[in-house]
């Protein structure tokens, strides 16, 4: 039952007083708020497992003990893996259903993401998203954040990530303190940057017409420029990164690869592509980046002349 304040906390700070079944709610949403953090645990565990991947292996759908076998894992654990996918089940990560009084567990959109060796819309699985976003960096820093707020934000401009690590996400110090997450940051970002974009080709055509050139900031390995050469082979495309991204790629002659740092320059091109470019950075370093896009992009008056010129040519 839901007690009313005292008349001094109810002076001092007035509140609407819930009814009871509000209060309900709110006990049911605080626990949920509280203990979400295990949904994405659960799913980063069942990626390590390689759950989709067996799931997928054994036709699409599995029943607990033949996942249990599949993964090797002790039968003493089938327990704990059932509340495991029952958890991802309701969280929407896998379909589950029942054959021959049989509780089994499928694939659904979401889950045939995370299936090794599988290619959807032209791009492999996009485990590392989940691994990133739940490896112990970006938790460490999380369970930071309190005592970031805290800090004089005048003495230190860092941010959460740096205050606890040290080091800078994409770039060179969070190569030296772990190379391999680092990595996996770069593998998490191109998963994201390149997923959809053979659905933006196919559905949103319009966006590209009349383009003759066009610049893909932080465009990795080129895989959504390509796909866009592939589809609109008049187009020409440049991919800017950093040299340490773009000395691993492999040549294509297709794409024009341009190492270099946009916050000092992008190659020029009648458009700029920023995908997830925008987010890592805060507003001041935001207006730096498109600044240099403003540059790079000839105004309309250049734009004309130099279509007049091209027709002329023709």
């Amino acid at each position: 039952m839901v007690t009313k304040p005292s008349a001094m906390a109810a002076e001092a700070h007035p509140m609407i007083v819930p009814t009871d079944a509000e209060v309900l709610q709110a006990q049911a949403d605080l626990w949920r708020h509280s203990l979400c953090y295990l949904t994405s645990l659960a799913l980063k565990c069942a990626v390590e497992l390689g759950i989709p991947t067996a799931i997928h292996r054994l036709g699409g759908a599995i029943s607990l003990p033949s996942l249990v076998a599949e993964l090797s894992l002790s039968p003493a654990k089938l327990p704990f893996l059932e509340r495991l996918m029952r958890l991802l089940a309701s969280s929407g990560v896998f379909a589950v259903g029942n054959s021959s009084e049989e509780e089994t567990y499928r694939l659904n959109p979401l889950s045939c993401l995370l299936v090794d060796g599988v290619v959807i819309d032209g791009n492999a699985h996009q485990k590392a998203i989940v691994l990133a976003a739940n490896s112990r960096h970006y938790i460490e820093a999380a369970l930071g954040l309190a005592n970031w707020f805290k800090k004089d934000t005048q003495l230190s401009s860092k941010s959460p990530f740096e205050e606890v690590h040290g080091a800078a996400l994409f770039e060179d110090s969070m190569a030296l303190l772990d190379p391999e997450s680092d990595k996996m940051f770069y593998e998490a970002v191109a998963a994201h940057d390149n997923l959809g974009i053979s659905v933006v080709l196919q559905q949103c055509p319009d966006l590209f017409k009349g383009l003759q050139s066009l610049t893909d900031c932080c465009g990795g390995d080129g895989t959504t420029a390509k796909a866009i050469v592939k589809a609109f082979p008049h187009i020409k495309c440049t991919v800017l990164d950093l040299s340490r991204v773009i000395n691993n790629v492999s040549d294509n002659s297709s794409v024009n690869y341009v190492a270099g740092d946009m916050f000092k320059f992008i190659p020029p091109a009648q458009a700029v592509m920023l995908k997830l470019v925008l987010h890592f950075w805060n507003n001041e370093d935001c207006v730096k980046i498109l600044s240099q896009c403003k540059k790079a992009i000839p105004s309309r008056e250049e734009g004309g002349k130099a279509a007049l010129r091209d027709e002329r040519k023709q």
